[in-house]
């Protein structure tokens, strides 16, 4: 009868430190292990903000007078308000806020001083763009008392009065193209371009890195391809199926969730494919990295955790530091979201949509440009 061995601790140790050992020849992922709680920390500590502020602010003035400016003034004050350069004359609110010059569109009506100061109780016309609501809900709650404040340093002597009672101004606030608030409106044409993405990303990484395991990827040294062929080709089934999953969620929206489609299909359709060859071609040169499937899927997450946190999915982008806005603006999906929102809520077509179109295809050809290179020293290593 044998007896179990007691416990060693020189055989415990020896175990322990051959596992330190692997792990620090994994260069990959040690990295991985300590990059991604800073990537966390800094994203979820310095760029993500409940509460957007300097939010794009557009001022449509019809009054000059004292009153209008110590409220331009006020604005300016204010952290939630960033009042945007006077580049759209011209335009009336709501071609501001399609064309996405602004979030929030201020309009001060002529005579609004007179009436203020007869008692007529003019009105503030405020219109804000609510395809993402959750990004001005704060800023329109403060924006009454700041009018107030600002208006009860001119009325004085006199004029105290109009301020002792009721107030002396309304604010009315129109809710463009999600005038009801309805949260499907906002989330539903979000997650699109959340779905491509993950799936896309983490499904061509580790499909490609399993071939390299297996040794599959070797065989196509013996064959007379070129990089970019080679490239090309895998990519191709991954493209046909994103375009079917862009189909799905398109008719997902429409029939079980009443999701309006007021723009172009055929421009919506142009622009997923788009986005899709970014992110299938970016994968590769993931899976280019990854020496396993799970050194895919850690790199694959770790790109996928800024698309979420700063592309105006989870948070409004007009909110965020000007340090997370920069990454933001390298990553595809920043721009796919805007598109897809603009197509389904604000009828956008070709014409509104081009100025997030052209970064998009760049971002693209350049994601190619690196895959075609890192793939080449894949295959020629």
């Amino acid at each position: 009868m044998t007896t179990q061995p007691r416990f060693s601790l020189a055989r415990w140790w020896s175990i322990a430190v051959k596992e330190y050992l692997q792990i620090r020849r994994d260069r990959l992922a040690f990295a991985m292990m300590l990059g991604f709680p800073l990537l966390q920390m800094a994203l979820f500590g310095f760029a993500l903000n409940s509460d957007p502020r300097h939010l794009p602010t557009q001022v449509i003035a019809r009054d000059d007078s004292e009153f209008t400016r110590s409220f331009m003034s006020a604005l300016t004050i204010s952290a939630y308000f960033d009042i945007v350069a006077d580049d759209s004359a011209g335009l009336d609110a709501d071609q501001i806020l399609e064309q996405n010059k602004a979030l929030i569109v201020i309009q001060i009506p002529a005579g609004f001083s007179r009436d203020l100061v007869k008692g007529l109780h003019p009105e503030l016309l405020v219109e804000v763009d609510a395809g993402d609501s959750g990004a001005v809900a704060n800023a329109l709650a403060t924006l009454p008392a700041i009018v107030d404040s600002a208006l009860r340093k001119n009325l004085k002597g006199p004029l105290e009065a109009l301020v002792a009672g009721s107030a002396a101004f309304g604010v009315t606030i129109h809710r463009r193209f999600n005038p009801e608030n309805i949260a499907q409106y906002t989330v539903i044409p979000g997650l699109m371009g959340v779905i491509l993405s993950t799936t896309m990303v983490m499904m061509t990484a580790m499909a490609i890195t399993r071939e390299r395991e297996r040794g599959t990827m070797e065989n196509l040294l013996a064959m007379p391809f070129l990089p970019v062929e080679v490239v090309a080709g895998k990519i191709l089934p991954y493209i046909v199926i994103g375009m079917l999953q862009v189909s799905m969620i398109v008719m997902s929206a429409h029939l079980l969730f009443n999701v309006p489609i007021r723009g172009s299909l055929a421009a919506l359709y142009t622009c997923s494919f788009l986005f899709i060859i970014s992110n299938v071609g970016l994968s590769v040169m993931l899976s280019s990295f990854a020496e396993n499937q799970l050194q895919a899927m850690q790199l694959a997450t770790f790109y996928l955790l800024p698309n979420l946190l700063l592309t105006d999915f989870m948070v409004a982008f007009a909110g965020l530091p000007k340090w997370a806005q920069a990454i933001g603006n390298t990553l595809p999906l920043t721009y796919f979201n805007r598109i897809v929102r603009a197509v389904f809520l604000k009828g956008a077509g070709w014409t509104e949509l081009w100025p997030h179109i052209w970064p998009m295809m760049i971002l693209m050809v350049v994601t190619l440009g690196v895959t075609v290179r890192f793939y080449r020293r894949t295959l020629t290593h």
